[in-house]
C-alpha cells in the first residue's frame, strides 16, 4: 500500500496521528502546544505555516471553535466578564479565517471537525463549504454523546463501525455517556472535550487511509 502524507492539525493527544501511523502512513500532528506523547512527529506552531508542504490528506481534529459553534453564539450578544463585544466578533472573524484556510488548503483530501455552526459563522465561510456530516462516538463503539460535524472535501462520509444502543435519558448510564457535556469548569476542560475518541480515529484511518481508500485515490 502506498503511504500517504497525513497532517492531523489542532491535535495534541496524538490519537488520530497514531491511528494513521499504525497503517504505515507518514502521519504528523500539529498544534500550538507540544504533543502529549512527546512524539517527534509533531509540529509546533500555526497550522497555516505547514499547509503547503505536500500533504495527501489533512485532518483538522479540533480547530478553535468557541466562537463558531452554536454553544458560543450567546457571547456575540452579551460578552463574558472581562471581554467586550468587539473582542467576541474579532474572535469570530479569526476563527472563521482559520477554518477557511484549512478548507481551502492546497490538499486533495480535507476533513475539518467542528460542532454545528451558528449563522454568523456560516456567513463567513467559503461559498463551497457543504453541510457537515454529523457523527456520534457511539457509532464507533464509544459509549459517549458528542455530536460532531465533519466538513469533507475529497473524502467519503464516515460509516459506522460498531453502533451502540444509547441508554435512556435519566439513567445513570445516560449521565455517564454525557460526561463531555457535563465536564466541570477547569484548566483541562478544553483538553477533555476536544480529544478524539479512539474508535472514531480508527474509523477515519481505515476508511480514509486503508488499502481500499488508497487504491481509490490511486485510480482517481
Amino acid at each position: 500500500m502506498t503511504a500517504l502524507r497525513v497532517l492531523v492539525a489542532c491535535e495534541t493527544s496524538g490519537v488520530v496521528r497514531r491511528a494513521f501511523a499504525a497503517l504505515g502512513h507518514d502521519a504528523w500532528s500539529c498544534d500550538l502546544l507540544p504533543a502529549e506523547d512527546r512524539s517527534n512527529r509533531h509540529l509546533i506552531g500555526d497550522l497555516r505555516d505547514y499547509l503547503g508542504l505536500g500533504w495527501d490528506l489533512l485532518m483538522v481534529a479540533h480547530p478553535p471553535c468557541t466562537r463558531l459553534c452554536n454553544s458560543g453564539v450567546r457571547w456575540l450578544k452579551v460578552p463574558p466578564p472581562g471581554r467586550s463585544l468587539a473582542d467576541m466578533w474579532a474572535d469570530l472573524d479569526a476563527g472563521a479565517a482559520l477554518f477557511s484556510a484549512c478548507w481551502q488548503a492546497p490538499i486533495d483530501r480535507v476533513a475539518v471537525e467542528n460542532p454545528i455552526m451558528h449563522r454568523h459563522a456560516r456567513e463567513r465561510m467559503p461559498a463551497d463549504l457543504p453541510r457537515p456530516q454529523i457523527v456520534q462516538p457511539w457509532w464507533f463503539g464509544e459509549p459517549a454523546f458528542k455530536a460532531t460535524g465533519l466538513y469533507l472535501r475529497g473524502l467519503p462520509p464516515l460509516q459506522p463501525t460498531n453502533r451502540l444502543t444509547p441508554p435512556r435519558p435519566g439513567t445513570e448510564d445516560h449521565k455517564a455517556w454525557s460526561a463531555i457535556h457535563r465536564a466541570p469548569p477547569g484548566p483541562d476542560r478544553w483538553r477533555f472535550r476536544s480529544r478524539t475518541f479512539a474508535g472514531v480515529a480508527a474509523a477515519m484511518a481505515d476508511q480514509w487511509g486503508g488499502p481500499a481508500a488508497v487504491e481509490r485515490y490511486r485510480q482517481a
